[in-house]
């Protein structure tokens, strides 16, 4: 592993992190694939291990530990093949408590992110709407100021955690007629009467509980309310950069997983009187996944060394999340090929891994998004600034 990041607390607590996945999640997964729903006991071990707090103030009950450590805790979310029980781990720790973290009052804080890193309560984050998709700024929900409190109607979908969920981070706009200045962040209890959430049926990230959710009159108090008024767009933007990093890191750390088993399984299985990793079409075509995977590990590492440094890297984060998801589809794709007929059977981890892979240029902004995105950073000279 590249010691340029990793020192040797890293490589323990690795260790430890593998060792704990084996152990109390790997004997679950396949309950949880088959549900759709991740038992609550988990998330308390979890915290209770400190996983939640890697990135978040001791003041909570975090550790402060430098980004590599979460990339550690990403990786090997990775490599227990159930994209889903991964997505709800880090959509609680980085999407909905990244939020709680930067824009919360001291506060909603000691509310809301203290019992999210022990465990005790699990979090959404409430951005995409069944009109828009990728397209933030075209939002319908709004929230209406009245008195001493805001109004939420509207609806959001594709929402990781959004049915089981303790609270909901939510954008909606508080000035419709503003565009994307108009944008506010809200933080509701799940309990607010006229939240609903409908369960959505998935290709992939089976273990995952994804929703779509409405607000109907949802009624909030004005101290709900997280960060500015009118700051919301900034806010996502801001947070876009680690979501596009993880869903990279994610990616290239399914394609590792995916090459070590295919290389274990090529050097058993055997055609013709031997091995199939002695065929040269066979060890050529791994070469190349294998040297595309390291590109995208590589440059992703340089990325969270920037990011973990305080810099702006937007644009490489889009890099990462739009190249490095591409990379895995293909990795996975192939991979499955190597096996033959038993890439196709539920038994062995490719078919699920492929499922879930496919995901990776949709969630988070589709690659296509990002690619506009980049062009007009690229092309157009435009330059996203973060939010003061």
């Amino acid at each position: 592993m590249n010691s340029m990041y990793f020192t040797e607390e890293h490589q323990m607590f690795r260790e430890s992190l593998k060792d704990f996945l084996q152990k109390e999640v790997v004997p679950h997964i396949e309950k949880w694939e088959k549900t759709g729903t991740v038992e609550r006991f988990i998330w308390k071990k979890f915290g209770d291990m400190g996983f939640f707090g890697l990135a978040y103030p001791e003041e909570y009950g975090g550790l402060n530990l430098d980004l590599f450590y979460t990339v550690i805790f990403l990786e090997e979310l990775q490599k227990i093949n159930s994209g889903g029980f991964a997505a709800n781990m880090w959509a609680h720790a980085y999407l909905a408590m990244t939020h709680v973290n930067k824009e919360g009052s001291h506060e909603i804080k000691e509310k809301y992110l203290t019992p999210s890193i022990a465990g005790d309560k699990i979090g959404c984050l409430c951005i995409t709407e069944p009109f828009g998709g990728s397209d933030v700024a075209g939002m319908r929900t709004t929230a209406i100021k009245k008195g001493d409190t805001y109004v939420i109607n509207g609806s959001k979908t594709f929402i990781t955690n959004g049915v089981y969920s303790d609270y909901l981070v939510v954008a909606a706009k508080t000035d419709p007629d503003a565009g994307h200045n108009g944008m506010s962040i809200f933080i509701m209890d799940r309990d607010t009467p006229g939240i609903s959430a409908t369960k959505l049926d998935k290709l992939g990230w089976r273990a995952s509980d994804t929703a779509e959710i409405a607000f109907d009159n949802v009624t909030i108090p004005a101290s709900n309310l997280m960060g500015e008024e009118g700051k919301g767009f900034p806010y996502i933007m801001q947070h876009f950069a680690l979501e596009r990093l993880i869903m990279g890191i994610n990616a290239h750390a399914r394609a590792e997983f995916a090459l070590d088993y295919a290389k274990q399984y090529m050097s058993e299985r055997t055609a013709f009187g031997k091995t199939i990793n002695k065929f040269q079409a066979l060890r050529h075509r791994f070469a190349d996944l294998y040297a595309d995977m390291e590109i995208c590990r590589e440059f992703n590492y340089s990325v969270a060394f920037r990011l973990n440094r305080g810099e702006y890297v937007v644009k490489q984060a889009t890099m990462s999340k739009l190249k490095s998801t591409k990379m895995a589809d293909e990795v996975i794709y192939d991979c499955l090929q190597f096996l033959g007929g038993y890439g196709y059977m539920e038994e062995y981890p490719m078919a699920r891994l492929l499922r879930d892979s496919r995901l990776g240029p949709i969630g988070g902004g589709t690659s296509e998004i990002l690619r506009e995105i980049l062009a007009k950073m690229i092309l157009d000279d435009k330059n996203y600034k973060p939010a003061t």
